[in-house]
């Protein structure tokens, strides 16, 4: 019987099936963030209430029937040093992007992602930025609680966006289209 001879795995590939084969405590959250493994707690009752806000409006108001999902996370094709878990996707309906039974997607089809600060607001201000400008996003939604802000990014090119708009909360922030409404940001104060 002859051995067969593999390709021994890259640093990527080892830490890829690493961070696969973690297994995390419910509520917790573990991403592959720029080839760093980031586990984050479950988050508190504010930063799911902001996510709520949007979510509504979207629902309500937005000129495209949208889906929302809190769970599936975004593989970068062709980085597998990122695996990154948006607090919330939003992609028109007729794409049917959550279904399935694989916990990752790809980022094709995906309209906004949504982010809000947490424990760790520099990952969501300029780490998972540049992932999603990298995964080709058309629009991020940072929803940051520190700054009393929301910050919309557009024009993905390369690892950053091209444009952005920041508002405090309290002020109306245009969401073009797909969308195509002002959200409303009082509720955040």
């Amino acid at each position: 019987m002859t051995a067969v001879a593999h390709e021994p795995l890259t640093q990527d590939e080892v830490l890829l099936e690493g961070f696969l084969a973690l297994e995390t405590p419910e509520g917790f959250r573990a991403e592959l963030i720029e080839g760093e493994i980031v586990v984050t707690p479950p988050p508190d009752g504010d930063h799911e209430d902001h996510i709520g806000l949007i979510v509504s409006q979207v629902i309500r108001r937005s000129l495209t029937h949208m889906q929302f999902s809190g769970n599936k996370g975004l593989k970068l094709e062709g980085s597998p040093r990122d695996h990154v878990i948006p607090d919330g996707t939003f992609a028109p309906m007729e794409r049917r992007l959550y279904r399935g039974a694989e916990p990752w997607m790809p980022c094709e089809g995906v309209a906004l992602v949504l982010e809000v600060t947490s424990s760790k607001p520099a990952a969501d201000r300029e780490v998972k930025r540049r992932c999603y400008a990298r995964g080709g996003i058309p629009l991020y939604l940072l929803v940051d609680r520190d700054a009393a802000s929301v910050t919309l990014f557009s024009d993905p090119k390369g690892h950053d966006y091209r444009e952005h708009i920041t508002l405090p909360f309290g002020k109306p922030l245009p969401l073009p289209e797909p969308f195509g409404f002002d959200l409303e940001t009082a509720d955040f104060l």
